[in-house]
């Protein structure tokens, strides 16, 4: 049942028609205390499109380590195991691992980067800690795809995130090219909110991790954002980074290349926009999903001093 007074029902009975947004974009117009490395230029393009990139934002030397740790991952038997890990549906392969910042001191400290950390807190106008971070793997020949769907819809309403207040980071472990799976967005699909049609059974995560069949946008209301901003695939070599948008639409093709496509992925939340109940009415995800104990304000922690990139300017995608 759907929570009394929800601005975003979603996962109904009946169709609802998509409707504005209700929240800000950049949450730190006209708060001097959350001015960052973003100009202008920057900030008003994240509003039009709903994210940002940045190619080559890390070295390739940087990232690297990444894989090292999760080869030892792969070898400890008891959390392989466990919920956090996320075999592909098709080759039984590693597909994701989740709470990689509790993990993984390496990737602890990533999201901690002054740069990424100072863009964030720009956006979101505020102290932000971890939702949720992962590592997700294609494999060449063997990496499935997600179908089109916002994140902000699946938070709200399975792990109760009140209000659009969230930004997604992506760093590219691996180059992303238009064979390998990249992911896609649509420009723009930022400013509506759409209603999806489908009530939510309890444990509904152990499905959606490996197929999203619920939270998914019908395909009329798909194409008329298509059709208004077009459908973008950031490329770019290992060590980039994407920006975008909690209530931005993507999705992802399989990987029908021979290539890897892995990507780190880590949801920066703003410190006002705790959890509270799913506003599917479902039982509350793990913590690794949806994180609710370690909501304490992220610090910066510099220690990047062979970055490949000291600026922060986005590039079109």
């Amino acid at each position: 049942m759907i929570k009394k007074h929800d601005p975003f029902p979603t996962r109904l009975k009946k169709h609802l028609d998509p409707f504005t947004r209700l929240d800000p974009i950049v949450h730190s117009r006209n708060q001097r205390r959350w001015e960052g490395p973003l100009d202008e230029v920057a900030l008003s393009r994240y509003e039009r499109d709903g994210f940002l990139w940045f190619e080559g934002f890390f070295s390739k030397e940087r990232v690297e380590p990444f894989f090292d740790e999760l080869r030892e991952m792969a070898k400890d038997e008891k959390l392989m195991e466990s919920d956090q890990i996320i075999r592909d549906p098709a080759s039984g392969a590693i597909r994701s691992v989740f709470g990689m910042h509790e993990l993984s001191e390496n990737f602890d400290r990533l999201t901690r980067d002054p740069r990424i950390l100072g863009m964030v807190r720009q956006l979101l106008g505020s102290e932000v800690y971890i939702h949720q971070s992962r590592i997700n793997d294609k494999f060449g020949f063997e990496g499935s795809g997600f179908d089109w769907h916002s994140d902000f819809e699946t938070w709200h309403a399975e792990d109760g995130m009140p209000r659009m207040r969230a930004v997604s980071a992506s760093l590219m472990l691996t180059e992303n090219t238009e064979f390998n799976g990249p992911l896609m967005l649509i420009p723009g699909s930022h400013h509506v909110f759409v209603p999806c049609v489908g009530e939510t059974p309890d444990m509904n995560w152990q499905d959606s991790l490996k197929a999203q069949r619920l939270g998914v946008p019908d395909r009329k209301g798909l194409g008329w954002m298509a059709d208004r901003g077009g459908i973008k695939a950031p490329k770019g070599p290992a060590g980039s980074l994407l920006l975008f948008e909690c209530n931005t639409l993507h999705a992802s093709n399989e990987n029908m290349s021979p290539w890897p496509r892995s990507n780190l992925f880590f949801v920066y939340n703003s410190v006002d926009n705790t959890l509270e109940k799913p506003f599917a009415g479902t039982t509350e995800r793990p913590e690794f999903l949806g994180n609710r104990k370690n909501t304490e304000a992220l610090t910066m922690h510099d220690d990047f001093p062979e970055l490949s990139n000291q600026g922060v300017k986005p590039l079109r995608a």
